[in-house]
C-alpha cells in the first residue's frame, strides 16, 4: 500500500466516522424530541385529574338567557368523575337539582392526540336522543377553557365552558353564551365544587 493511498483511506474512514458521529447526534435529538412529545403527550391523561371521585355541587343560573335576565336561581347538585381509557376520557355522572325537579346528566370528555384538544359533550336524561355539540379546548396553568357552536332558539350561538381554582379544594366551572360571535358573552351558569 502506498503512502498516498493509506493517507486516503485514513481521510475516507475519519470522513465516515465524522458522518456517523453526525448522524448519532440528529438521532439522539430527534429521539430527544420524540421523548419530549411523548411526555407532553402523556401529561394530557392527567388533565382532569384533579376533578375525578365525587363532588357536592353548588349551582347558580339565570332564569333566561340571551334575554337581559338578571335574575339567578340557586339549587345543589352532585356530580361523581372517572377516568377513561388510559386518563384520555372521562365521564361524569350528575344530578341537577332545578326547583322544577331534579335531573339526572352525563358529561362526556375525550381528547384528540392530534389536535391536543378536549372535547367535551353535554348528554342529558330529559333530552335522551340529544347529544348537544361539543366544546373543545384545553388547560393552560390550571385554568381551562372549551368552545363551540350550538343554537338557541334557533339562532346561532358561541358557547364557552371555564374551568377555574381547578388547583384548590373548590374548582369552579362556569357557562357563557355568544350571540355575536364571541364579541360579548353573558354568563348564565355557575358551578362550585367541593369534595362530598
Amino acid at each position: 500500500m502506498t503512502a498516498a493511498s493509506h493517507t486516503t483511506r485514513r481521510a475516507g474512514l475519519a470522513g465516515a466516522a465524522a458522518v456517523l458521529a453526525l448522524a448519532g447526534c440528529a438521532s439522539a435529538a430527534t429521539g430527544e424530541e420524540a421523548m419530549s412529545e411523548d411526555r407532553d403527550l402523556a401529561a394530557h391523561a392527567h388533565d382532569w385529574d384533579w376533578l375525578e371521585g365525587a363532588w357536592n355541587v353548588r349551582h347558580r343560573r339565570l332564569q333566561g338567557r340571551l334575554v337581559g335576565s338578571t335574575e339567578w336561581e340557586e339549587f345543589d347538585g352532585w356530580c361523581e368523575m372517572r377516568k377513561t381509557m388510559g386518563g384520555f376520557g372521562n365521564v361524569d355522572d350528575n344530578v341537577v337539582g332545578i326547583p322544577s325537579g331534579a335531573y339526572r346528566a352525563m358529561g362526556v370528555r375525550a381528547f384528540n392526540r392530534e389536535t391536543r384538544q378536549w372535547s367535551i359533550w353535554w348528554l342529558d336524561e330529559r333530552y335522551p336522543a340529544t347529544i348537544e355539540p361539543p366544546v373543545r379546548g384545553g388547560f393552560v396553568d390550571g385554568a381551562g377553557e372549551f368552545t363551540g357552536d350550538d343554537t338557541l332558539n334557533g339562532q346561532p350561538i358561541k358557547v364557552r365552558f371555564r374551568w377555574t381554582d381547578t388547583r384548590t379544594a373548590a374548582p369552579r366551572w362556569e357557562q357563557a353564551f355568544s350571540a355575536d360571535d364571541g364579541e360579548t358573552w353573558e354568563v348564565n351558569s355557575e358551578m362550585e365544587f367541593r369534595r362530598a
